[in-house]
C-alpha cells in the first residue's frame, strides 16, 4: 500500500488474533455480503496472548454472562472441526475434556457454594465436593487446609493455535480481507468514527470499527480519544513433569491464582503474580517456577515435590483494571459505531466464540440475540461501576 490509498469497508476489525478473527467470522456468517477488513500487524502471532495460554475452557464463573458465554463457547469448541473446517484446511483444536477443579479454604466454602448454585442455575454440570470427596476422587491431593472443591467434568482445554487459525481461515473463506498493517490514527466526528490511518499510510473508511487489540486495546482506544482501562499484565506458563507416580489431573485452580493442568506426560500451568507492573514485557524469570510455582503445586499435590520444569515462557493478559471482566459493546455515549471486544483478563480464548457472536449481533442485528451482554458494555467504565466476579479469578 502507498499513502495515496483510500478504501471503504462495512466493518474494519482492529486486531486479527483469536477475538478479532472470531468477530470477523461471526459477522460474515450473519452477513455474507459484508465488506470486512481485519488489520493485524503480525500474522505470525508471535506475541499473541492466546497462543501463549494453556487453552482452558470452563463454566466456573459467578456472573451469569460469563457462565452463559462459557456454555456457548464450550459447545462451539467441541464441535469446532465440523463447523469451521474449510475447503482447504481441517479445523483441529485437540479438545481434551479433562475437567476443571476449583479449590477454596474453609472460610470461602459458602462463596463457592453460592457460585456453584449460580452455575447450576444456568444448566452447568458441577459437582460440589467435600475434602473427603476430593481425596476419594483425586488421591494425590492434600486436603487438610481445604473447605471444598467444585469439579466440572465437562470442562477442559484445547489447542489455542488451532482455534485461532480455524477462525481466521474460515473468516477468509467467507470473504474477510486480512491486511498486514498497524492502525496508527483515527478520524472521528462528533458522533462516529469515520476512518483509520495505517502505518503504511493507507486510510480505511468504514461504517463500523471493532477494537479487538487484546493487550494493546487500551492503546488503540486512545487513538479514538477513548479511555479504556485495559493494560498488558505479564504472566508465566511452565511445562513440568513429575518424578513420582500421580494420577491425571483436571485443570486445577485456587484463590491464590495457582492454575495448572495435565499435558501429555507432564503438566502445564503457573501462578499469576497479580502485583506485577503492567507493560509490554516478555522477559522470562527462569527462577519463578522454583521460587513460586513449585512450592504451591507440591503443597497441594505432594507427589509434585519431585516436579521438574522443562520450559518457561511469558505471555500477556489483557487486564481490565476496572473489574477484570471484558468490555463488549459500542461506545454509545460518543462514537456509536466504535465497538470494543477486549479486557478478558485471561479468559479471552475461552470466550472468543461467544464474544464474537455477541458483537456480530450488535453490528448486524442492532442488539444482542443469543446472550444479553449489556452489563459488560462500556457504560460501566464511564460510570466507574465495576462488575466483578465473586471468588473467581
Amino acid at each position: 500500500m502507498t499513502d495515496t490509498v483510500e478504501r471503504g469497508f462495512d466493518v474494519v476489525v482492529i486486531g486479527g488474533g483469536i477475538l478479532g478473527s472470531s468477530v470477523a467470522y461471526n459477522i460474515l456468517a450473519k452477513a455474507p455480503h459484508a465488506r470486512l477488513c481485519v488489520v493485524e500487524p503480525d500474522p505470525t502471532y508471535e506475541f499473541a496472548s492466546a497462543l501463549r495460554s494453556s487453552g482452558g475452557c470452563r463454566v466456573q464463573f459467578s456472573n451469569p454472562e460469563n457462565i452463559q458465554m462459557s456454555l456457548y463457547s464450550l459447545a462451539f469448541i467441541k464441535n469446532f472441526s465440523a463447523t469451521m473446517s474449510t475447503a482447504m484446511h481441517d479445523a483441529h483444536v485437540d479438545w481434551v475434556q479433562g475437567g476443571y477443579l476449583f479449590l477454596v479454604p474453609p472460610e470461602k466454602t459458602a462463596l463457592l457454594e453460592k457460585n456453584v448454585e449460580a452455575q447450576r442455575a444456568q444448566g452447568a454440570h458441577v459437582d460440589l465436593l467435600t475434602p473427603a470427596e476430593l481425596k476419594a476422587r483425586f488421591p494425590s491431593i492434600h486436603v487438610d487446609d481445604l473447605g471444598a472443591g467444585a469439579h466440572t467434568p465437562e470442562d477442559g482445554w484445547c489447542d489455542p493455535n488451532g482455534l485461532l487459525w480455524g477462525f481466521r481461515r474460515k473468516a477468509i473463506e467467507l470473504g474477510a480481507e486480512y491486511l498486514k498493517d498497524r492502525v496508527v490514527g483515527a478520524q472521528v466526528s462528533a458522533t462516529s468514527a469515520r476512518s483509520v490511518t495505517l502505518k503504511s499510510g493507507a486510510t480505511l473508511k468504514a461504517e463500523a470499527f471493532v477494537n479487538c487489540g487484546g493487550a494493546w486495546a487500551g492503546e488503540i482506544a486512545k487513538l479514538f480519544d477513548m479511555h479504556l482501562p485495559i493494560v498488558p499484565m505479564k504472566r508465566f506458563e511452565h511445562y513440568f513433569t513429575c518424578g513420582n507416580p500421580i494420577e491425571p489431573l483436571p485443570y486445577v485452580k485456587d484463590l491464590s491464582r495457582l492454575a495448572f493442568r495435565s499435558e501429555g506426560n507432564g503438566f502445564s500451568g503457573g501462578l499469576v503474580d497479580g502485583s506485577v507492573r503492567s507493560g509490554f514485557d516478555f522477559e522470562v524469570d527462569h527462577d519463578y517456577f522454583e521460587n513460586v510455582v513449585w512450592p504451591a503445586v507440591a503443597h497441594r499435590f505432594p507427589p509434585l515435590e519431585a516436579a521438574k520444569c522443562h520450559r518457561t515462557w511469558s505471555g500477556l493478559y489483557e487486564q481490565n483494571e476496572l473489574d477484570g471482566n471484558p468490555v463488549i459493546g459500542a461506545w454509545n455515549a460518543r462514537l456509536k459505531n466504535l465497538y470494543t471486544v477486549a479486557g478478558f483478563s485471561g479468559h479471552g480464548m475461552m470466550h472468543s466464540p461467544a464474544a464474537g457472536r455477541g458483537i456480530a449481533e450488535l453490528i448486524v442485528d442492532g442488539a444482542f440475540q443469543t446472550i444479553d451482554l449489556t452489563r459488560l458494555g462500556y457504560e460501566r467504565v464511564e460510570a466507574n461501576a465495576p462488575y466483578r466476579e465473586l471468588g473467581i479469578i
